[in-house]
């Protein structure tokens, strides 16, 4: 017990030292952060903890994802599927309309019908196909099991390329959760609402198409407007050789004439498609389109192969910048409309620190008198172990750049409480061995020793109840469930590790015959 080896010693020095040079950026002003932010080398402590939305004001938007378009979409490539199906196997229909949970297929002749109806169930058994009693009109209707299944996926994708999106601006830790059948929330902390509206916005949805042949169209082709000429058109395949979901980045550059243009490098599955295309199709023009509008359509002179090109358009350097951030996050499954929107101010965030400030320093000096009143010199010892506790809480939040929300603030005021806990129990049992007649440092060893377990048990189900909130929760409860967690930890080290190293020096310095317990 009274013996501790010199590298735990320097250990635990080493430690406290991190948590009160990390947690230090946290306590000065505005002026003195940016000073050190801009003249101090950038491996000296300079971060703070990153406010919530809560505290620091910010962006709340809610957003409607219309699922009327992404099934309107779904039918029309079944149609172009069976359509292609039936020319390959020469099969006539007399009409092909749409419904709303499906579509309607009237063909000539019953085996037909038939063909199709097989050709559908071992293609798509996800559809639900049946023919009338006539034997030649077949159903094709989308099941509920399916539309659910359509609805998880692309709020799914939405949520993973809006958090593609904001994170490539550097904002942390944003909030982008569904909320009901097909609406999501995004909040965003220290930014504006037409910010997030602006970057969100953009569907930047990319494809290369193939040019229809001029003065002819047909149900396979549709006409697109040019971007920098919206009254000049031109006829394009409606299926994309190449879409977004193939490139897997793409960056602003300069041309050969030093025009700004994005550069592209497309995945193995692309490339090769890519290749085959412009093999097949040389002398022809095709048609790069960014949600809907031709940015260029320029003739393919030779097979490009390699995976590599780029977009060239009337761009100016910012375009390009927004249009390669657009294109590496990924295009939208589908549209968004903004139902609520609001900017939350940063006034309530001020008095929600100040609030939790005030909680947070009450509750601490009612410990430290406690501990004081209650153990004399070893409550003072708990007391420092308290403070290097709180000291590291927030050199690991700020060193993790995580976010403090006022849930996480109450989180904080709960460690202060729950982190003298183990203290107590070592210093109850102390008591209770120096009652029992045992020698100083007998007493203590054993107090430490003997408490152990209990503290370890205590500690361990705390975290796995952290643990839980962290995994099953949402907003404000992760955040609270963060610095329960790391205060569980920070508390175990401060409580064993230091008390224990400045009990042994008193020890070995004092030799003291009374514990002044």
């Amino acid at each position: 017990m009274v013996q501790i080896p010199r590298w735990k010693i320097y250990l635990i020095l080493l430690v406290c030292i991190y948590g009160f040079a990390y947690s230090a950026p946290n306590f000065v002003g505005e002026k003195m952060h940016n000073y050190m932010e801009q003249n101090l080398p950038s491996w000296f402590p300079h971060k703070t903890v990153n406010l919530g939305l809560d505290l620091r004001g910010g962006a709340h938007l809610l957003y409607q994802v219309d699922m009327d378009k992404v099934f309107k979409e779904r039918k029309d490539r079944f149609e172009e599927d069976f359509s292609l199906f039936m020319k390959e196997k020469e099969l006539k229909n007399k009409s092909f309309s749409i419904t709303d949970n499906g579509l309607i297929i009237v063909m000539e002749e019953q085996e037909d019908a038939n063909q199709l109806k097989v050709m559908i169930r071992k293609n798509n058994p996800e559809l639900y196909v049946f023919t009338d009693d006539d034997g030649v009109t077949v159903n094709v209707t989308m099941e509920d099991d399916f539309v659910k299944k359509v609805q998880d996926q692309v709020i799914s994708q939405v949520i993973e390329v809006v958090r593609r999106r904001i994170d490539e601006v550097g904002t942390t830790d944003p909030v982008i959760q569904r909320q009901g059948v097909d609406r999501i929330v995004v909040q965003v902390p220290g930014a504006s609402s037409d910010q997030v509206r602006d970057l969100i916005g953009k569907t930047a949805k990319l494809g290369f198409h193939l040019v229809g042949q001029l003065g002819r169209k047909n149900f396979r082709e549709m006409m697109l407007p040019y971007a920098d000429d919206p009254g000049r058109e031109l006829n394009v395949k409606k299926t994309a050789v190449i879409t977004g979901e193939m490139l897997v980045n793409a960056q602003p550059s300069f041309g050969q004439a030093g025009e700004p243009v994005v550069s592209f490098t497309l995945d193995s599955i692309g490339s090769r498609k890519f290749c085959n295309v412009t093999r097949k199709n040389v002398g022809k023009p095709f048609a790069i389109v960014l949600d809907n509008q031709i940015i260029s359509a320029p003739r393919i002179n030779e097979a490009i192969c390699g995976g590599r090109g780029q977009i060239s358009g009337d761009f100016d350097v910012k375009e390009a910048k927004e249009l390669a951030l657009l294109l590496r996050a990924g295009a939208l499954p589908a549209d968004l409309e903004v139902v609520e929107e609001r900017t939350v101010g940063p006034s309530l965030g001020a008095d929600s620190v100040a609030a939790g400030k005030l909680a947070s320093i009450i509750g601490l000096v009612f410990v430290l008198v406690f501990m004081v009143v209650s153990y004399g010199l070893f409550g003072f010892m708990a007391n420092v172990a308290l403070v290097v506790n709180i000291a590291l809480i927030l050199a690991i939040l700020s060193s993790l750049q995580a976010t403090l929300t006022l849930p996480g603030i109450a989180g904080i005021v709960l460690t202060v409480g729950m982190a003298v806990d183990a203290n107590v129990l070592i210093f109850e049992r102390i008591r209770e061995e120096l009652a029992g007649g045992r020698s100083n440092i007998s007493a203590i060893d054993a107090g430490y020793s003997r408490a152990m377990s209990t503290i370890i048990d205590s500690n361990l189900t705390t975290l796995i109840a952290a643990l839980i909130l962290f995994l099953f929760g949402t907003g404000p409860i992760k955040g609270f469930a963060v610095t329960m967690g790391i205060g569980i930890v920070t508390s175990f080290f401060s409580a064993i590790m230091v008390t224990r190293l400045l009990v042994v020096l008193w020890l070995k310095k004092s030799k003291s015959k009374v514990v002044p317990i």
